[in-house]
């Protein structure tokens, strides 16, 4: 049963009315379930007992300290891409040995940061990049683990901007790239060569294209291990998808299992994995109040005080987002665009969205909105950041207040 749900026509998080939480804490707020992002953590860990495997939560896709913090917790480590994830990852108490450093530009910077963190490894992009790490780590007088990311030219069947596993992507190394690079790389007194990567992409809603790219990756663990490279860990990445409208993706139950069908016979292998949507996406909503209706001949828009700068996936991939009223009536709904206060043509949360109808000063939830929301969001037309508020047990509290006008002018 979901911890957002409607209790005598009033939709609640974990039995606390939104109405409560946006007198409180005003509007747009990023409101997030305690009870539903760790039901959707202990069920993906769960789904891998019995292998040798790293949960490592993909901090890109929510990156606030309270969650980090539930994570750690729980003992799960971080997929980052950047040193600022880094610092917030072990802001957040998660140990630096279940860090896995990801991305396909790290800065000098970053990587002695990271080195100097002690984290598990990166995970290199190119040949270039594996030159440069070695040479930081050689001047830190350093010796650092190092998986390689492959590209296996695997369609994911899921929007083009958020492909990362097939050639025509800036991501890794093709599997003839990669061999020579290994081959380097293990010449260097500075590189551990202990894995291969790879992610190809995000909102997988098929196991198919999980399982063809861990086959491809398991022919060439099993390569390298023969060419001389002791290879432990095989990173699959991220991707598994979450429920937005009718979508059905599989469950982790059923990611897990077609996972070791492919890979439970190679010994001493660890997989590590890096959930993010499928954590955090459905545990959280963008709650916003509606400013007027307005209507241009049969078309009708609602406009709220919530706009692409506070969430931009549908404006920026056309991304389906629900909009429910806080508040049931019950009353014939109208088909509207809900849109926001930003002079952009793609400033909207829906169009063509059915909508009971709505006043000025009614509330509306934006669904399914904890991935990707807050952490893309921006200062765009001068407009503070949303708070974000965190719900546990008939409890809420503050988690990151609302900026202020003083925030967006701090450091000019």
């Amino acid at each position: 049963m979901s911890s957002i749900e409607y209790k005598n026509d009033i939709l609640t998080v974990e039995g606390v009315p939104l109405t409560t939480i946006a007198k409180e804490i005003g509007t747009p707020s990023y409101v997030y379930s305690k009870a539903e992002f760790t039901g959707s953590l202990n069920a993906f860990q769960a789904a891998f007992t019995g292998t040798s495997h790293l949960v490592c939560y993909s901090v890109k896709v929510n990156a606030n300290l309270a969650l980090l913090r539930l994570a750690a917790e729980r003992g799960v480590g971080a997929d980052i891409v950047s040193g600022g994830e880094l610092f917030k990852a072990l802001r957040a108490g998660i140990s630096p040995d279940k860090i896995v450093f990801s991305g396909v530009g790290k800065k000098a910077a970053e990587m002695r940061e990271a080195l100097e963190a002690n984290i598990l490894m990166f995970n290199v992009e190119s040949a270039e990049e594996m030159r440069l790490l070695a040479r930081v780590a050689g001047e830190m007088n350093r010796r650092t683990k190092i998986s390689l990311r492959i590209n296996p030219d695997v369609d994911p069947r899921t929007h083009p901007y958020i492909s990362t596993g097939m050639k025509e992507n800036k991501f890794g190394l093709s599997r003839e790239e990669a061999l020579p690079v290994f081959a380097e790389a293990a010449q260097s007194p500075h590189l551990e060569v202990v894995g291969v990567d790879c992610h190809i992409g995000s909102q997988l809603t098929e196991t198919e294209p999980f399982i063809e790219a861990a086959e491809r990756l398991k022919k060439l663990v099993l390569d390298l291990r023969a060419a001389g490279h002791d290879i432990r860990y095989l990173d699959l990445g991220g991707g598994l998808g979450i429920r937005y409208k009718d979508e059905a993706p599989p469950s982790p139950a059923d990611y897990a299992s077609g996972l070791k069908k492919v890979l439970g016979d190679v010994p001493g292998l660890t997989m590590v994995l890096e959930p993010g949507r499928y954590l955090v996406g459905n545990s959280g909503v963008l709650l916003t109040e509606v400013l007027y209706n307005k209507a241009n001949g049969d078309k009708h828009f609602v406009i709220t005080d919530v706009a692409m700068n506070d969430l931009i996936r549908p404006s920026l991939y056309g991304a389906y987002h629900g909009v429910l009223p806080v508040k049931k009536t019950g009353e014939t709904p109208l088909t509207v665009d809900v849109v926001g206060p930003i002079c952009e043509s793609s400033d909207f949360m829906a169009k063509d969205h059915p909508l009971q109808p709505v006043a000025g000063g009614d509330l509306l939830a934006v669904m399914s909105a904890g991935a990707y929301g807050f952490t893309m969001s921006s200062n765009y037309n001068a407009r503070p950041r949303a708070a974000e508020v965190l719900v546990d047990g008939g409890h809420f509290t503050v988690v990151k207040p609302r900026e202020t006008y003083e925030d967006l002018v701090r450091g000019e």
